[in-house]
């Protein structure tokens, strides 16, 4: 083989496109019937926010232009910026990625991986993430599980036990609610670990809320002012049919309160007569889940969400850390080699963090694995856990500092790419 990888561009000819398109549904299956495949990304169709990386194999001809070589695997990249310790961080979305049946294997996402990681890096991304079909292949890179997207099933009979909250009432959002909609998911995602922030180009027709879902339920609270103020909403669609084995689809349920999450289950409830369940898309541990007087609860799809750091400036930059100290690290093994060596991190007065590098690894330091360091920034594991699984090693001098910095929140997703 003689391969080169190289970025995509909306000048690249058509067939190029096709050839992109034409893997993608070798890996992911054809489009479904009932959706239409977006255009081409070529000249003005190509998406604000999205890259493209293919590896190409020049001694093979592509079947749908045979003057242009073999496009043997490929990945798609957007851009995003998601929650953590109270902060917006950039952050680098890959998905689509797909490798020829043939070729597979033969470690042809080393090379893909590699430059378009280190190009995020440069262009201003801290962190990456993905949903992995097989989340192995990505360990290699320095990527692990932080979360995961799920899909879970309650019986609509389950909720009838949820008791009413005196004060929250429930109405139906419209055009001039979408603003406190966005502001509702901000509160929430902004005190998780995470979550994408839902702004930039990919999110720019945010305000289209109410046209790509059935209904948006709105939960509101009385406010010190005797006007009525948004403190949890759900938005779903009705899903066919009317028995038990129909169900309500809810892409997003998010509460600020305990009543408000009682509230809105109780309408979601209300359909147990035509609909056996409530189909929901969260990530577990969903704190809505503790209202309710039932374990019924099935996880029916799972999706693991990975993150790898790509640049620890400036993903530590962004964040407020809640007590002042210094902690000295190194990272060793990076297989990209964006984050080997000896790191100076620093928290002044619990509202400025920094990451200096100051040199080589010498071994004399606690050392973290990419994957490890990344684990610890997301908050799903402390440093008792990654030394148990080999992600840290060397002097414990640090471990109560860094527990203290990054924990205190959880993990969340709720957005699949």
């Amino acid at each position: 083989m003689a391969l080169h990888t190289r970025r995509l561009g909306p000048d690249d000819p058509e067939s190029v496109h096709v050839a992109s398109r034409r893997l993608g549904t070798e890996a992911f299956g054809a489009w479904p019937s009932d959706r239409t495949p977006p255009p081409l990304p070529v000249g003005d169709a190509w998406p604000a926010g999205v890259a493209m990386w293919a590896t190409f194999d020049d001694e093979l001809p592509d079947p749908a232009d045979p003057d242009g070589p073999l496009m043997v695997a490929r990945v798609r990249t957007h851009d995003y910026t998601s929650w953590f310790g109270g902060a917006s961080v950039p952050t680098t979305g890959y998905a689509g990625v797909a490798v020829t049946a043939e070729h597979r294997g033969g470690g042809l996402l080393n090379e893909l991986f590699a430059a378009s990681l280190v190009e995020s890096a440069e262009a201003g991304a801290a962190l990456s993430t993905l949903y992995p079909t097989a989340p192995g292949i990505y360990r290699r890179f320095g990527y692990e599980v932080v979360a995961a997207y799920d899909t879970v099933e309650v019986p609509t009979t389950a909720l009838a036990g949820v008791r009413p909250s005196p004060t929250v009432r429930t109405r139906r959002a419209t055009p001039a609610d979408v603003p406190a909609v966005l502001a509702t998911y901000d509160t929430w995602a902004s005190a998780q670990n995470g979550p994408l922030t839902r702004r930039g180009p990919l999110f720019a027709d945010a305000e289209k809320l109410l046209d790509e879902v059935f209904a948006v339920t709105l939960a509101e609270e009385p406010d010190t002012d005797g006007t009525a103020r948004v403190v949890g909403f759900a938005s779903w669609d009705r899903g066919s049919g009317y028995d038990l084995d129909s169900a309500i689809e809810v892409h997003d349920l998010v509460a600020l309160t305990g009543d408000a999450a009682r509230a809105l289950w109780r309408v979601l409830g209300s359909f147990s007569s035509v609909a056996g369940r409530i189909r929901l898309h969260t990530s577990d541990p969903d704190v809505t889940r503790l209202v309710l007087p039932s374990l019924a609860w099935e996880r029916a799809a799972h999706h693991p969400y990975m993150l790898r750091i790509l640049d620890l400036p400036a993903a530590m930059a962004p964040r407020a850390l809640p007590v002042p100290g210094t902690v000295e690290l190194e990272v060793a093994d990076d297989p990209v080699g964006l984050l080997d060596g000896a790191w100076r991190l620093t928290a002044l007065d619990g509202v400025a963090a920094a990451a200096t590098r100051t040199g080589a690894a010498s071994g004399d330091l606690p050392r973290f694995t990419v994957a490890g360091v990344s684990l610890l920034y997301a908050g799903a594991q402390g440093t008792a856990n990654l030394r148990m699984a080999g992600h840290l090693s060397g002097p414990t001098t640090y471990d109560a500092l860094l527990d203290a910095w990054f924990g205190g929140r959880q993990t969340h997703v709720r957005d699949y790419f």
